[in-house]
């Protein structure tokens, strides 16, 4: 069984659906489309998988007919992306891509204003939003930052290193998530939504074939929620290892330090250091495989149990509430009509 080892804060469904009931939509079609169920929407504790993100997302691009999500001051008609990235595929190297993007946005929509500049040795991609207050949750903006940084990324092939993210709103409360969204530190309550990265990058060639593209915008949005977190050094070893373990409820602080060929007390103090815990990070793990089993209805919460190391349901169950606040049985319930 295959499986993406991180999942997606509830916090996002619940302001896209909040953005379908204003704009009259369906929310009970788009919930059971993307394998959620209604009761998930009323605790803010629970994850979902990426996948039922992106089928949440693919579903409101369609029903709403705007890949802005019912979020702007106007629709940008679903598909207009698919349009500026087929052209974006023929640019030659990452500054025209930014400066095409820029173009044909703030040609097509009144909604946003892009904006790509050089000062010195750092390169600028902004954003305006022309009427924020549509978009009380900042999901639009999120999600658009988001965008500008991977799909250029996926273009050049390789990950563009950002130096920072500035974003004009408050910190939210769910400023967690943003590890993984954005490789970076993000400050806030700034004077501009913007990227910044180093102008040396801007020469890096796309590489990626039309047929790739066209896998690629089959995806969609898949591919944007997948990435793998934006860790620190050590945590992301710690995390890589525990997600690849074939025994992960077995795997211990100990066995991993043997690997890394440090001493248990150093590797604490590296996890310390890098503002974590070993037991933190493993019940993450673990949570989001049990995240991902449940949204398989086939696979039985006995198995999901055995397969995580539990050695009976019940205490899989209680496990399970802990990290979440609802049973297994509960978040796996299906949605109904």
């Amino acid at each position: 069984m295959s499986l993406v080892h991180h999942s997606i804060s509830i916090h996002f469904v619940i302001t896209l659906i909040k953005a379908a009931k204003r704009k009259g939509l369906d929310y009970e079609l788009l919930l059971q489309k993307a394998n959620l169920n209604p009761h998930m929407l009323t605790n803010s504790q629970l994850r979902i998988t990426p996948n039922q993100f992106s089928k949440l997302m693919r579903e409101l691009w369609i029903m709403g007919d705007d890949d802005f999500l019912g979020l702007a001051k106007q629709k940008c008609r679903h598909g207009v992306f698919t349009l500026m990235a087929k052209q974006a595929a023929n640019c030659p190297n990452l500054e025209s891509i930014f400066r095409h993007m820029c173009h044909f946005y703030n040609l097509i929509t009144d909604s946003i204003r892009l904006d790509f500049k050089l000062e010195g040795d750092l390169a600028y991609l902004s954003m305006k939003v022309i009427d924020p207050g549509l978009d009380p949750d900042f999901s639009l903006h999120e999600f658009l930052m988001l965008v500008w940084h991977r799909f250029p990324s996926w273009l050049i092939g390789q990950h563009l290193p950002l130096k920072a993210i500035l974003l004009t709103y408050e910190q939210p409360k769910h400023v967690g998530e943003y590890r993984l969204m954005y490789p970076c530190p993000a400050s806030f309550a700034q004077d501009s939504n913007t990227l910044i990265f180093e102008a040396r990058h801007l020469k890096m060639p796309v590489v990626q074939t039309s047929n790739a593209l066209r896998s690629y915008l089959r995806r969609s949005p898949i591919d944007w929620f997948t990435r793998q977190a934006y860790y620190q050094v050590f945590t992301q070893r710690v995390v890589s290892y525990l997600e690849n373990s074939e025994q992960l409820a077995l795997t211990s602080m100990d066995d991993i330090a043997k690997q890394f060929h440090v001493t248990t007390r150093t590797l604490r103090r590296k996890l310390n250091d890098e503002g974590t815990r070993f037991q933190t990070l493993k019940d993450n793990v673990r949570r989001d495989t049990a995240i991902h089993y449940l949204s398989q209805p086939n696979v039985p919460i006995a198995q999901i149990a055995r397969e995580l190391g539990f050695s009976e349901p019940a205490a899989f169950t209680r496990a399970f509430k802990l990290w979440t606040g609802v049973s297994p049985k509960i978040y796996r319930a299906s949605p109904k009509r």
